[in-house]
């Protein structure tokens, strides 16, 4: 058993985190390329946040908007 666990070990730290080890090493010489994955991460939920508000606003301008308190009936 002790083998298995080493074999899941081996794979994360060895394998799957190699590109990780290698971008906390490259923080040292570039901080901007480091952090490419939290760049990526945030312009991509910049975008969808504005796509959502664009949504939010088409359905608002079509009236599709329901914003009465009674539209629940806990709210009443």
């Amino acid at each position: 058993m002790k083998a298995f666990f080493e074999g899941i070990q081996y794979l994360f730290v060895n394998i799957l985190f190699a590109p990780l080890d290698f971008l906390r090493s490259l923080e040292l010489k570039s901080w901007f390329v480091a952090n490419t994955i939290n760049w990526i991460f945030m312009i991509i939920c910049a975008s969808a946040m504005v796509y959502w508000i664009i949504q939010l606003k088409l359905h608002q301008d079509n009236g599709e908007e329901n914003q009465d308190t009674t539209a629940h009936s806990f709210l009443k």
